[in-house]
């Protein structure tokens, strides 16, 4: 039954980054270090996609993406009633550019300045999205 328990518990986490580099290091943080499944995208078209057809437990987001901005994509992600109520946290290099309140209005759980700590990154998700 112990096993059966954890395999319920485990999170499923999709990360929208552009830059390949950024999605393996996150990947390998959230998956060894936060112990959950990870899928990772590098569109905001492939990162709307996926959120429909999985619907994860969250999505890892970062804001400067190439084809449309973040805040477009959480828009659309809002806007779909399959996808707007799942969590999003951002991970951006203008992560101090946001206000609590402004990420409120977006609907954001919580935003991680780039570059990270990959060591602390699980532990400052799951405390933004209250896991």
């Amino acid at each position: 039954m112990k096993a059966l328990e954890v395999a319920m518990t485990t999170k499923l986490v999709l990360l929208v980054d552009n830059e390949a580099n950024v999605r393996e290091v996150v990947q390998a943080c959230l998956q060894d270090l936060g112990g959950w499944d990870v899928q990772s995208v590098a569109s905001v078209q492939e990162g709307l996609d996926t959120a429909v057809a999985v619907q994860p437990d969250a999505i890892v987001l970062d804001i400067s993406m190439l084809e449309i901005d973040g805040l477009a994509f959480l828009q659309k992600l809002r806007a779909n009633p399959i996808t707007q109520l799942i969590p999003v946290v951002l991970l951006t290099a203008k992560a101090r550019w946001f206000t609590p309140h402004q990420l409120q209005s977006f609907g954001v759980a919580g935003a991680i300045a780039k570059p990270f700590n990959p060591i602390s990154l699980s532990n400052e998700i799951a405390n933004a999205l209250g896991w």
